[in-house]
């Protein structure tokens, strides 16, 4: 093995074990947390960076109908940002994916509307999906700064 090939291979491996080498709570070099990752293995629940928290999309399949689901979906996103170390009241986006727009939106809205702190409301877009699951009735993603 010549010595470039070696030291291209040393630097990669070095390279990858930095960039592999994180907890799911802790803050990387370059500033990065990651939390929830031990919900779901392919993702984390939040990630914060500059000052920004960045939930992924939350799901309910506990609930039945989508006032449950919402309101149980919204409880996640309130335990989510206030791990992260901020709260609803600094919500920049919020995006709402519903399996049946048409029927569900109307519910989907009032338990929505009892949630958001009416002084600091997000931008929003509301969506029709088809989501993961056949239960799944809506999916809320929301961003945030932290405090």
């Amino acid at each position: 093995m010549s010595l470039f090939r070696f030291l291209l291979t040393a630097q990669n491996h070095s390279a990858l074990t930095r960039a592999f080498s994180f907890s799911s709570s802790s803050a990387l070099n370059n500033g990065i947390v990651r939390l929830g990752t031990d919900v779901l293995p392919p993702m984390s629940q939040a990630v914060v960076h500059n000052n920004i928290v960045y939930l992924s999309g939350q799901i309910d399949g506990t609930a039945n109908d989508i006032v449950g689901q919402t309101e149980n979906v919204l409880a996640k996103v309130d335990k989510y940002l206030a791990e992260a170390g901020t709260d609803k009241s600094k919500l920049l986006t919020s995006t709402i994916w519903l399996k049946d727009i048409e029927k569900d939106f109307g519910p989907m809205n009032e338990v929505w509307m009892k949630w958001i702190d009416p002084n600091n409301k997000p931008a929003r877009a509301t969506t029709e999906a088809t989501l993961a699951k056949p239960n799944l009735l809506v999916e809320i993603q929301v961003t945030a700064v932290k405090e």
